[in-house]
């Protein structure tokens, strides 16, 4: 099997986990991770050689791209205080305590290399905790909370990594250079960021057509990732200011098929990269069996010590800064803000940090050789420790949570959820007959149509949530809904009917596909509407 053979083989994966997961109850980038280990240990499978400058800008972009289509900037302003204490305060503690411990327990490693590991292995990842969070049934707030902190901390991780790699590359270090290092990325990749959204912003209003619009979306990401890293900005905080601001200021709440198009699009980008990012981890055991050869008992001690320091600091962190959360929140009474409710929702924050791509890309990107040309210290075992942390997390805490969901009872308020869908659906109702009657007052409509607009307008809320009507209309509505299914059931039969005929035709003598393809796409869009 050869590397192209391999990555079609991973993207299969990606796609059967899904549907597999569902089934088995358990989250697809743990199965895919474990398809990767059993791939690893299958003798034809090949090592995956992808150079380290390739692992960041490949898979992040598109996959932070794709977590922000899911959040918003409102839940960011409201959650800032929660996200700075885990997705800043908690990546900083946990790559001095892991830097400290590897510094001391692993034998000839540098100072600067094992800040390195620390910064490598300290940010929960995005991707797995909301694929996993998200399926579970948990409160939103906690699901919010998670996405900040996955999204943010990556940016703070990853410059932490940067500034800890070039010391150990050079075998230069000065805090003083480390800090305004720090600052200056983040400046200049907000810079970007929202430079290259209000662009790409105003290159897509001029566009116009949906298909070249979601192509623009798919290179911006990687356009404001490369241009911030060249600018010695941060890349992920880059493509994070990108994406919001899109998300902010570029829909159209009329673009209905780009939406929808747009939304199907990112989904199978997020669950083919993230499928295969998983299952590189998996298959990057290939590697760390080799660097472990003749030395596993020493080596797994030292991954032990760091497993239990990055699991271990997570827990006394969250719990007294959960409830200084808490006690701010309640002395502020800022209802906005997203937080741990009490120990419980604490207690599933902790076990739902995860590491996965983020740190599995930052591990394999550590470069090969220092600045004057000797391997870089202890790289292989690096990796190794990373390796068992992110397989440790993944796959245990990953495989255990929606047990330890289930025993603690956290789950989300289905009352409250319902409440605020009914009152979208209430303001959807009256927006739409309030845009009724201001048409009825410049034009004159029969009375026949106007009463059928009427009750269209009202059906807008009752179908999005049947329950803000009463108990006589809902019963009036469930009929006219009875009515409008056999109506909808027949009309579809009677356009694909129409499409069957037109398909035909393009195996006629004489036939233009073009046109065919052209009638086709008019019949397609018809039916959707």
């Amino acid at each position: 099997m050869d590397q192209l053979a391999l990555l079609f083989v991973l993207l299969l994966g990606a796609i059967v986990t899904v549907p597999l997961g569902d089934r088995l109850g358990l989250p697809a980038p743990v199965l895919m991770t474990l398809g990767g280990v059993a791939l690893a240990l299958v003798p034809f499978v090949p090592n995956v050689e992808v150079q380290p400058d390739y692992i960041l800008p490949l898979v992040l972009p598109p996959l932070l791209y794709a977590s922000v289509q899911r959040t918003s900037w409102r839940q960011f302003a409201a959650n800032v205080r929660p996200i700075l204490l885990l997705a800043v305060a908690l990546v900083f503690v946990t790559t001095a305590a892991v830097g400290a411990v590897a510094h001391s327990v692993v034998p000839g490693l540098p100072l600067a290399a094992a800040v390195a590991l620390g910064a490598l292995v300290a940010p929960p990842d995005p991707v797995a905790a909301t694929a996993v969070a998200g399926s579970l049934g948990l409160p939103r707030r906690l699901v919010s909370i998670l996405e900040g902190e996955g999204l943010f901390n990556d940016v703070t991780a990853i410059v932490l990594y940067h500034v800890a790699v070039a010391a150990a590359v050079s075998g230069e270090f000065s805090w003083a250079e480390a800090g305004l290092a720090f600052v200056v990325s983040a400046v200049v990749a907000v810079a970007v960021g929202l430079a290259l959204g209000w662009l790409a912003h105003r290159l897509m209003s001029r566009l116009g057509d949906a298909t070249l619009q979601i192509g623009l979306t798919l290179l911006v990401p990687f356009v404001s990732y490369v241009v911030a890293e060249e600018l010695k900005g941060s890349g992920v905080l880059a493509v994070l200011s990108t994406a919001l601001f899109l998300a902010e200021y570029a829909t159209d709440a009329d673009d209905v098929l780009g939406r929808l198009a747009g939304h199907t699009f990112w989904e199978i980008v997020d669950t083919l990269v993230t499928g295969v990012a998983f299952g590189l981890i998996g298959l990057e055991l290939h590697q760390v069996f080799g660097v472990a050869a003749g030395r596993a008992a020493d080596m797994a001690g030292w991954a032990a010590a760091v497993v239990a320091v990055v699991i271990g600091v997570r827990l006394l962190w969250l719990l007294p800064a959960a409830w200084a959360a808490r006690k701010l929140h309640n002395r502020l009474r800022d209802y906005d803000e997203e937080i741990p409710v009490n120990w419980r929702e604490s207690v599933i924050m902790w076990w739902a940090g995860m590491r996965g791509v983020a740190s599995v890309a930052l591990a394999l990107a550590i470069p090969l050789r220092t600045d004057d040309g000797a391997p870089f210290p202890m790289r292989d075992e690096i990796i190794f420790i990373a390796f068992a942390v992110i397989m440790t997390t993944l796959v245990v805490q990953g495989l255990t949570l929606p047990a330890l969901v289930r025993k603690l009872g956290v789950q989300a308020d289905s009352d409250a959820a319902r409440e605020y869908e009914r009152t979208l659906a209430v303001r959807a109702a009256r927006a739409a007959r309030r845009r009724l009657k201001e048409i009825e007052e410049v034009e004159e409509l029969p009375e026949e149509l106007l009463e059928q607009l009427q009750r269209r307008a009202y059906d807008v809320g009752a179908r999005i949530s049947p329950d803000m009507v009463d108990e006589e209309r809902r019963e009036a509505y469930a009929k006219r809904v009875e009515r409008l299914r056999s109506v909808q059931r027949i009309q579809r039969e009677m356009m694909s009917a129409a499409r069957h005929e037109v398909l035909a035709a393009r195996s006629e003598p004489g036939a233009d596909p073009e046109i065919v393809d052209r009638v086709l796409r008019h019949l397609d869009v018809r039916s959707l509407r």
